[in-house]
Formats: structure tokens, sequence, C-alpha cells
């Protein structure tokens, strides 16, 4: 029932009997500005986190499945879905299946709108979830899936228990999500993997992997002296995780208990501390995570580029980790809301900025709407060399430097921006576009650092399993000294911090996206309890005046939301005209068409270059195109029937012409034939005639002369009789 009436909304939006505000209608837009345009189309979805942009997205990509479906290529990106959700979701205080990753799905159409492949680009995973989280909150739901819902021969393999037997897993208390089951989940998993085509050999490495991160979680220490030096105790979760990682147990202490320390040209073997080991165990597991997040996406896009070759245009669906602020914020949340800065911005200057410096070059009169600018937080951000991003990068490189001095640094240097505010007990506070939130900065360096030392890297690399090995070339790709051979030149502070790439990254994203025509979702947030039909008003009033959907409202119902250029409304609009006019230049036809169609002046206004229309205008111009096409249409078809029926009778005049002649040659023919039959026939009757009188003339002739040939024997034979009769009484 749920199906049937998605399919029949999804029909009213794209044959455009219903236009109500929603995601499809959205998605209708971008589709056939994308066909009619020919420029690549964008629809960004944001929100804070819980207000639904997971599902947003997945809403949008099931509008544009079922317009450009009939290629067989729908049903694979819809399934790419499970797959991210499942790898790259879990569950948070405020939401249940809150992605921590952000993504860029890429939907690539045919020039007739067929879909024809996609590709998927993904930002900032949250590593550190797999280790550790707060109370109350789940890892990645990939995991609870494995442990409930793998079949026993998997199980065995992999020798997985329950996920409460997990360190990594059971810490946060928190195992199961109410209404939600895991094995269910596993089995939609499996059937997301095999239709995207990832072989059942590439899903048991998938599995092995998962499976080596929950046994590493079961590695413990003990320390051996009184300098907090530790050994690894020999327990079943060291001995699974090196079986499955390809590597022996001997090894595997190794790395995560011992560290070589170069002292000129001699390397001396450090023991770690209880601190220093269990680190270097969650780094191991949080890399390996990482990678194979990365690697399965990677699978994925080999899988849904086999028809990309007849690409033309796309629609890329922004779905990024929405604006977080928990009672205790890290570095996560620091990461996450500047990109949410980032992608304001992006908001403000299209339908903002662009929109009003536009009316002011085009010689609109417009009076400018003020609107919450969050330039300075960006500029406290992004500025070099005293912004945030810098000076925790600066911070990063000292090995003696601590989140303390960390936070101490930023108060001497940043206490003069408007948009900061230092705190006690190294803690700091951003007043950002939605708000003020505190940050904790514990941990800060060692997550931006992003550590993991050569030992762990060499120990991927030795392994006999596929997959660590690949992890590990990748590791020393990334690297900056990728000259050197040596294991021991890929450090830490070689490697790029975890923001500077984030940066990139962001930066690359806002350029892709600049390159194409947005549309925005603003996703609301109806209450922070996560419950159904329950609606907080000032809730939703905050986030309506942070995310400036209020001045959007004001500037579309005073602005022109609508604009084209003089040469594309001719062109569109032109044919409207019932007759011709004098000057056939652009802006003549424009204003006629405008005139003819009764559109009242204060509803659009004339530029130098474009015109510009209210809300709702453009509808109006549609429907007399429409009606217009509709026309032509009717009389289209009404010639083409009258076309069609004369020529059907000519044809079926011809046809009986033709079929008269060849019936009266055929009948010709065959009373020719008769005729000839009848006079054979005559002829072979008369000389059958013939021969049957004459076998019976000559046989009546011979009885006749057989009878006359007896007849006369008698009368001799008499005669004779009669002579020697004579002749006896004639001697008597």
């Amino acid at each position: 029932m749920m199906i049937y009436v998605a399919f029949s909304s999804m029909l009213q939006y794209k044959q455009k009997t219903k236009d109500d505000p929603h995601v499809y209608a959205v998605a209708d837009l971008a589709f056939n500005e994308m066909l009619q345009d020919g420029i690549n189309q964008s629809i960004i979805i944001s929100g804070e986190s819980g207000a639904g942009k997971t599902e947003t997205a997945k809403i949008a990509m099931q509008y544009l499945a079922a317009l450009g479906g009939a290629s067989g290529m729908e049903s694979e990106v819809l399934q790419t879905n499970v797959i991210l959700e499942a790898l790259g979701n879990a569950k948070t205080s405020r939401n249940h299946n809150s992605s921590r990753f952000g993504k860029l799905i890429e939907i690539h159409f045919s020039e007739t709108g067929k879909m024809c492949g996609a590709k998927i680009q993904t930002f900032l995973l949250e590593k550190s979830r797999v280790v550790q989280r707060a109370q109350g909150e789940r890892s990645y739901h990939i995991f609870y899936q494995l442990c409930s819902g793998a079949p026993p021969l998997l199980k065995k393999k992999l020798s997985l228990k329950s996920a409460n037997d997990y360190t990594y897993l059971k810490q946060s208390n928190c195992l199961r999500i109410d209404g939600v089951d895991d094995s269910k989940m596993f089995t939609v998993l499996v059937d997301a993997l095999d239709t995207i085509q990832i072989s059942k050999e590439d899903q048991m490495k998938l599995f092995s992997m998962l499976a080596a991160v929950l046994w590493m979680g079961n590695i413990s220490f003990s320390v051996v002296d009184t300098e907090n030096h530790v050994e690894v105790v020999s327990n079943e979760g060291l001995a699974t995780a090196a079986k499955l990682l390809g590597c022996t147990s001997n090894q595997l202490v190794t790395a995560m208990s011992t560290r070589k320390i170069r002292a000129g040209n001699d390397s001396i073997v450090k023991k770690l501390t209880l601190t220093q080991a269990i680190d270097a165990r969650d780094a191991l597991a949080k890399s390996i995570y990482a990678h194979l997040f990365d690697w399965i996406v990677e699978q994925i896009n080999h899988s849904l580029g086999m028809g990309r070759q007849c690409t033309w245009r796309s629609i890329s669906i922004l779905d990024i980790y929405g604006f977080e602020c928990f009672n205790k914020n890290g570095f996560e949340q620091f990461c996450i809301n500047y990109a949410n800065e980032r992608l304001q911005q992006h908001f403000n200057r299209h339908l903002f900025k662009l929109q009003q410096e536009e009316y002011l070059e085009d010689g609109i009169d417009w009076a400018p709407v003020k609107f919450v600018d969050n330039t300075d937080c960006l500029s406290l951000f992004e500025k070099k060399p005293l912004g945030l991003l810098s000076l925790l990068d600066e911070e990063s490189t000292f090995p003696k430097a601590t989140d303390l001095s960390f936070a101490n640094k930023l108060k001497q240097q940043l206490s003069a921006n408007s948009c900061f505010k230092g705190e006690q007990e190294g803690a700091f506070k951003i007043c950002h576009y939605a708000g003020e939130v505190t940050y904790d900065t514990s941990g800060f360096l060692e997550k931006n650092r992003d550590s993991l030392h050569s030992e762990s890297i060499q120990l991927l690399s030795s392994c006999k399993c596929e997959l660590p090995k690949h992890f590990a070339s990748v590791m020393v790709a990334d690297s900056q000294n990728k000259s050197s051979q040596s294991w021991h030149s890929v450090v830490d502070t070689q490697k790029q911090s975890v923001v500077t790439k984030f940066k990139v990254q962001l930066f690359k994203l806002m350029q892709q996206l600049e390159s194409t025509t947005p549309h925005f979702i603003r996703c609301i947030q109806p209450n922070g309890k996560q419950r159904p039909r329950l609606f907080e008003h000032d809730l939703f009033l905050h986030q309506l005046k942070c995310c400036g959907v209020l001045e959007v409202v004001r500037i579309s119902r005073t602005g022109y939301p609508t604009r084209m250029t003089h040469q594309q409304f001719a062109e569109r609009y032109g044919f409207l005209l019932l007759r011709s006019i004098a000057s056939q230049d652009p802006l003549s036809v424009s204003i006629a068409v405008l005139q003819q169609l009764n559109i009242p002046p204060e509803m659009y206004q004339v530029g130098y270059t474009k015109l510009f229309f209210r809300t709702g205008q453009v509808a109006a111009l549609e429907n007399a195109k429409r009606k217009m096409l509709h026309g032509t249409l009717c009389i289209q078809k009404h010639f083409r029937g009258l076309h069609f029926r004369q020529g059907y009778q000519g044809l079926k005049k011809g046809a009986m012409t033709f079929q008269s002649f060849i019936r009266g040659e055929r009948a010709r023919i065959h009373f020719d034939n008769v005729i000839k039959r009848w006079r054979a026939a005559v002829l072979i009757q008369k000389y059958t005639r013939r021969r049957i009188a004459a076998t019976m003339f000559n046989d009546q002739l011979k009885h006749i002369i057989l009878l006359q040939s007896g007849q006369n024997t008698n009368a001799c034979r008499m005669k004779w009789s009669q002579r020697s009769v004579t002749t006896k009484f004639k001697g008597t």
C-alpha cells in the first residue's frame, strides 16, 4: 500500500498534476533543468543532526531512479544506500540512524534522461566511533548486523560471538535499537552487496576485516614493571585477530607493545606504556576500518561506473552530517560544524548575495534584504596564520604539545574575535550560524595527527591476507616521502593532518558544487525527542531563524526568484505571439509576449540583459505555452487523422480495383480451363463412344457371321441329306 501511494505521488509530480512543496518537486525541477539547459545540477540537503537528511536524500534518489529508469542501473544506485548506511551510520543520542560521514552521490544520465551510472564521494568518516563513544550510543550498524545475522558457517569461519562479547561494542551499554532487527538488516545488506555485484570473495574479505577489528578490541595488556610498561596478554582476542589479519600472534604483539626508535645508525626497541599500547591498538583498529570503508566505496564506484560510457549530464545529491551540538562536543563536532558553516556560506551566496547583486547589476529596482552572514565565523576557522585550523595544525606538530596548551594558545590568539570565547578547563566556545557550541579540546591533537606508527604499517604489509597489504600500500602512498623505501620514513609528522585533508576535500566539494545549478532542501527537526507528531515551536523557530529560511522566504515573496535572458525568453515563449511584430529582436518579442498574455507590470521587471519574474508568473507562462502546444497538437492530430484517412481511402480504392482485376483475370483463366477441360472431356467421350460402338458392332458382326455360318452348314447338311435320299430312292 505504501509503495502504491509513493508511486502515485511520483506520477502526479512527474505529470505536473501536483505542485505542492515536496522533495519530489525539487528532484523533478533539477531533472527537467538538466534536460532543458544541459547543465549539471546539484541537490544540497542540509539541516541539524536528526532532521532527516539521509531519508530525504533517499527519497530524492528514488524519484530520480523512477524518472531515469528502464536502464537497469537504478536498482544498483538505490542499493548503495543500504551498504553505506551499514558501514557509515550509527545510533547517536539525537538520531537512531545518524550519518557519521559525508557523501556526494553523483548520478549520471544519458541525453535521453536514462540513468547510466553513478559515483560516490565520501568525506571525514568518524573513525573514533569504532573504539569509543558516549553512553547510550552505538558503533557502526555493520558490527551489530554481522554479529546477529551472520549464518552459522560464516560465524564459524570468523569465530564470531554475540555483540555483548566484544569490548568495542559493549562499552557504551547500548547494543540494540528499538524497532530495528539487526539480523534482518544483515540479510538486506548481503542482498545489496549482491546487487552491486560485490563478489562473494570480496564480501568474505569485508566480513573478515570487520571481525578482526572486533577481536582487536578484546586484546588486553598487563603491566610488567614500575614504569608502567606492558606486555600483550595471550588470549582468544589476540589469536583470532592475528588469524583474521593473516599474521602471527608474535607480529601483532610486537606492533602493539613495542616501538623502534632510531639512534644514529642503530635501532632501539622500546616497550610501550599501558596508555601508549591501548592507543596503538585503537589506532590500528580505526585505521583498518577507515581504509576498509574507502575500499568498499571504491568497489561500489567500480560497479556503478560500468555504464558511464554514455554519460551526458549529472545530478549530484549532497547528504552531509548535520550541525551538531551535544552536551560534550569534541574534534568530530568541530569538523562537522566547520563543514556546515561552509555549506551555509554556499547557501547564503546563492540565495542572498548573488541574487541581490544580480538585481543591482541588471538595473532592477530593489531594496536589499539583510541576512545573517557567517563570513566572520568562517574567517575564524580559515584565517592564516591565526585561524582555528592553522593553530590546530601548528600545535599538532609540536611533540610535547597538549590539548590544554592548544586551548591556551587559542585564548591568547583569538580572544579578540567576536565569534570566539575562551572557557575554563581546556574548552572554548564558537558562535556558529546555528548557535553557540562549546568544544572540549580533549583528544584534539591526537585525533588531528591521526597517528599510526611504522610498526603497525609494517605489520599490515607483512600480513598474508590481501586487504591489509592493500591498506599498507595506501598508507605509504599517502605519506609525503614517497621516494623512501624505509618503513621508518612513514612517520606522523610527514602526513597531512586530518583538518588539512578535510579542508582540501571541502574546498574541492565547493568547487564542484559551484559548477552546477544548486537546489536547496533544508531539513527542520520538529522535536528533540525523536517522536512522531510532536512539534516543539521554539526549536522549530530557532532553526528557521538560524538557517536563514525566513530571509529566503522574504526574498522569494518580494523578489524575483525566476529570471532568464531576453534571448532565452524569446526562444521559449516567442511562438505564443498571435501576429508577428515589426522588430524581431529578443527584447521586443519578450515584451510583446508579456503584453499579449496580460502579465501585470508589477509582476515582472525588465533588466538590461534579463527578465525577472515574481513567484508564480512563470507558471502562468508555462500554462499558456502548454495550452498553445496542446492546441497545436490537437490541430496536428486532426490534420494527421484526415491525411491518413484520405491516404487510407486511396489505398483502399486502389486495392479494391487491383483485387477486382485480379479476381476477373483469375475467373477468366478458370473459365478457359473449364472450357478446355469440357472440350477434352467431349473429345474423350467421342472416341470412347466410337470405340465402344465399333467394339459392339464387331461383336455383333462376328455373332451374325457365326450364326449365318451355322445356318449355312445346316442347310448344306440338309441338302446333302436330301440328295442322298433321292439317290437312294432312285436306286430302289
